[in-house]
């Protein structure tokens, strides 16, 4: 763009000389309309950036929730078994993913602590929240002062039909090596991330709400009775009853 912009200033300095040449006027033009489609595309270019995707999806969120479908890759690019189930997040710490299939599973950040419900196993983890979910990347969708704050990000161009942009966290021991998000014409469609051991997690994204209206307790759990729970709550957790 730089490149671009100096042609312009050279042309401007040189104007007055050639539109003394009737013959000129007509190239003259044509060349000015074309550094002002080269200004336009890169004006366009950045006003479709992933960046600009994230900050209008983003942009007045306090809560989301969707539906998902997950595939991990193993780091020879063997597929484990897919998963799909809904999520749910509220800023600034509240967090629900439930898995539907192929097994139920739950997990609820309440502010406190992370709770991770197998009901097949009959067993429920519980530990404190800790920045890890801070850092998780789908946070910055109901908080976007964190994206420059936590993250690194870097334009990777248009893939599968998507606009992506990488995520790489600042922290000093990052949970995941990279994260990119990819973003069609609606919002947020996939989500993929490589972790510190090589393994590679592709989630897909539909059926987005903004700001919808959440049942009482969504964010809250309560282990059900006859369950083994391992791990303790921090003691100012609130409990309720799993929906």
């Amino acid at each position: 763009m730089l490149r671009e912009c100096w042609a312009i200033d050279a042309a401007v300095q040189s104007r007055s000389a050639i539109l003394n040449d009737p013959t000129n006027v007509q190239s003259v033009s044509m060349r000015y309309l074309a550094l002002l489609l080269i200004v336009l595309a890169g004006s366009a270019s950045a006003a479709d950036s992933a960046r600009a995707r994230l900050d209008a999806f983003a942009r007045g969120i306090s809560s989301i929730s969707a539906d998902f479908s997950q595939q991990v890759f193993d780091p020879n690019g063997g597929a484990g078994k897919g998963s799909s189930g809904t999520l749910a997040l509220r800023a600034p710490r509240l967090f629900r993913w439930d898995v539907a299939t192929p097994y139920k599973q739950l997990i609820v950040a309440d502010g406190e602590n992370v709770w991770v419900y197998d009901p097949d196993l009959e067993q429920v983890t519980v530990r404190p929240q800790g920045t890890e979910e801070a850092h998780s990347p789908l946070t910055v969708l109901t908080d976007l002062s964190q994206l420059d704050r936590d993250f690194s990000t870097s334009e990777q161009g248009s893939h599968d039909g998507l606009t992506w942009l990488r995520l790489k966290s600042r922290d000093k021991e990052p949970q995941f090596a990279w994260c990119d998000l990819g973003f069609n014409a609606i919002g947020l469609a996939r989500m993929d991330f490589e972790d510190s051991l090589g393994n590679r997690t592709t989630i897909a994204f539909s059926h987005w709400q903004r700001n919808p209206k959440l049942p009482e307790g969504t964010f809250h759990f309560v282990p059900p009775k006859g369950v083994d729970v391992i791990g303790d709550p921090t003691p100012t957790a609130q409990a309720f009853p799993v929906k």
